[in-house]
């Protein structure tokens, strides 16, 4: 999305990457690859811990800090990271304020050994977790849920066999959005929510087994997909090549509630999200865009990046010519991950031009994956305009955004959306189009290919009771 859902407040964007090498290489240059591959999903912080299992028990070498993964690592510091096991993660915050000590993996010693865990998603219920370890005297270092998840599976350890029986223990307490991999000193575990929010993937590269957020990142470092996590399921890689497999968590299928946004704009295109091509899943939206809003005009572009497989999709169904209407300077980040609005609009403004003679003179068909605040819609329409664009129509792959999301997309507010108590004639005057269309909220199964999805930020049919508060305190609903 890039520009449309750039206008979040703050953002889900967390991706986390383990990988256990069975004969002993050392990860840390593999796993710098693969957070490089996801660092569309945040851009605040990257870290990267590993231990060598050959070697002396319970030693782990971490380096984390505020940056994106080339500003984090270099051939240097990547080299004094050795070890056969490792975990890795790009940050963007959603609790907790974006400090080098909330960068992650977080790297915990208690008395069963060491712990190192990387986590995508938000808690709801991780403020009374919070206060009921603090009661028990816990001291935290950080501000995020992560480290509530550390603590209780250090807590459960004591008492469990293995410590994928404790991280089953503890998981079963929490409640919201997760996709964790955890690293003991001999094996690398992956763990997905019940509701499956969020993906995450198994790999395998030579004799090496990989847990992360998406199947680009396989791709990136040439490893084979082997699948999915399921929704409920918590892996064990063990040091033999083993995959153990528990579902004690798992809901029924009809349960779960993959996070649409996932398909309409967190995941890169090239990814496969449980089955369905994010690019196909894309397209589909544009197909449908044109055939509830056809129009009259003369080419579709797309805002890059996320609109541009919507846009290919409109092009297609219409038989109107897609055309590249921006140029993209791409050492920006993501102005959708930036955490302050005074950033994104900032970003907005030195992050796109347009093309002037592909528009000038012709009636555009602008799309874009959503429509959060409405100032950067604002924004493109009118740099389309100057550049000599007859008429400006958008369209939005994505239905009304009108309730929060406390499941990785942090929103507290309604009265930060524009579409909550505006209709789309409003909208379309404040951001300045010809005309405005957004997909039926009806269409997400179609473009989810038949999977179960949370659209609760379209619908506010939450698949988890909302929380009343989160760390920082109540929610202004």
């Amino acid at each position: 999305m890039d520009f449309g859902a750039t206008e979040i407040s703050v953002g889900e964007e967390c991706g986390v990457f383990g990988m256990y090498d069975l004969s002993g290489g050392n990860v840390a240059s593999t796993i710098y690859y693969g957070l490089y591959a996801l660092q569309h999903r945040g851009q605040e912080s990257a870290g990267i811990a590993v231990t060598d299992t050959f070697a002396e028990k319970d030693k782990v070498v971490c380096r984390k800090d505020l940056g994106k993964v080339n500003e984090v690592f270099d051939a240097e510091n990547i080299s004094t990271l050795k070890g056969n096991l490792g975990v890795g993660h790009v940050r963007y915050s959603t609790a907790g304020e974006s400090t080098r000590e909330n960068a992650q993996p977080l790297v915990l010693a208690y008395i069963k050994g060491t712990l190192m865990l990387a986590h995508n998603g938000n808690l709801t219920n991780a403020p009374k977790l919070r206060r009921d370890l603090a009661m028990g005297g816990a001291i935290f270092q950080t501000t995020t849920d992560t480290e509530t998840i550390a603590y209780h599976i250090a807590r459960e350890r004591i008492r469990s066999k293995t410590v994928q029986e404790a991280t089953i223990r503890a998981l079963k307490k929490v409640q919201g959005c997760y996709s964790c991999v955890v690293a003991s000193p001999r094996k690398l575990i992956g763990a997905r929510d019940p509701w499956g929010f969020r993906p995450l993937v198994i790999g395998k590269l030579d004799n090496a087994y990989i847990i992360t957020s998406e199947t680009c990142a396989l791709e990136t470092i040439n490893a084979e997909f082997v699948r999915d996590i399921l929704p409920g399921e918590v892996v064990t890689i063990l040091s033999d090549g083993t995959i153990e497999s528990n579902l004690d968590l798992a809901l029924p299928e009809e349960k779960t509630a993959r996070c649409i946004f996932e398909y309409i704009y967190f995941c890169r295109p090239d990814t496969t999200f449980d089955g369905m091509s994010v690019t196909k899943s894309r397209i589909i939206a544009g197909k449908l865009l044109a055939k509830f809003h056809p129009v009259d005009a003369d080419l579709v572009v797309g805002v890059p990046e996320s609109g541009n497989m919507a846009a290919i999709g409109y092009s297609m169904e219409s038989g109107i010519p897609y055309g590249i209407a921006f140029t993209k300077n791409t050492y920006v980040g993501r102005t959708f991950i930036k955490p302050k609005q005074s950033s994104r609009v900032q970003s907005v403004k030195i992050k796109l031009n347009v093309l002037r003679d592909v528009v000038e003179g012709k009636r555009i068909i602008m799309i874009d994956d959503s429509i959060v605040r409405g100032t950067t819609s604002d924004q493109i329409v009118t740099m389309l305009k100057n550049a000599g664009a007859k008429e400006v129509h958008m369209r939005v792959s994505s239905p009304p955004f009108v309730h929060p999301c406390y499941f990785g997309i942090d929103i507290p507010n309604e009265d930060q959306l524009i579409a909550n108590d505006r209709s789309v004639e409003d909208i379309r005057k404040i951001i300045g189009a010809d005309s405005l269309g957004y997909l039926p909220i009806e269409s997400l199964i179609e473009m989810s290919g038949g999977r179960k999805i949370c659209d609760a930020c379209f619908s506010g049919n939450y698949p988890v009771a909302p929380p009343t508060e989160d760390i920082r305190g109540n929610f202004d609903k």
